[in-house]
């Protein structure tokens, strides 16, 4: 017999102070990039690589961003599980991925297409859409959505 005792309670909790009203809203990419350039750190886009997602409501309103990895210069680890928990915590509708690459390179690597691919699949069997997922350089980005990638 086992010690009821011993079960741990979870707790799950999404907990935000910006009203409905003021959340900004995402029609293109174009709304995008000042978010994603106001979260993240600007010493870091040229020195390692970081991952986050932006969490979007169903009228595309952002609900929060959420820092999802930090690596090195040449990677960093974006679990995907981490990725659906924040969207579902949230009660997210859909996500935008992000990342960097600090060599200045925009193009995505074999590894980039195969994550995204692998986030928009789980995603779907959420009800959970990827729009984009945008890779940052300190000069400029790639938009896997605008190129016909997503």
């Amino acid at each position: 017999m086992f010690d009821l005792a011993n079960i741990a309670e979870v707790k799950l909790s999404y907990s935000t102070n910006v009203k409905p009203s003021e959340r900004p809203q995402i029609t293109d990419l174009k709304d995008v990039l000042p978010i994603l350039k106001h979260i993240w750190p600007p010493d870091t886009i040229e020195l390692k690589e970081c991952f986050y997602t932006l969490l979007l409501d169903r009228a595309n309103k952002v609900l929060g961003a959420v820092r999802i990895g930090e690596g090195g210069i040449s990677g960093t680890v974006a679990d995907v599980r981490h990725i659906l928990q924040s969207a579902i915590l949230s009660n997210s509708s859909s996500l935008i991925l992000a990342h960097n690459h600090p060599s200045g390179n925009t193009q995505p690597s074999e590894a980039d297409i195969k994550l995204t691919r692998k986030i928009v699949q789980a995603g779907e069997l959420h009800d959970i859409k990827v729009l984009d997922h945008v890779i940052l350089t300190c000069e400029n980005y790639y938009s896997f959505a605008n190129e016909g990638m997503m």
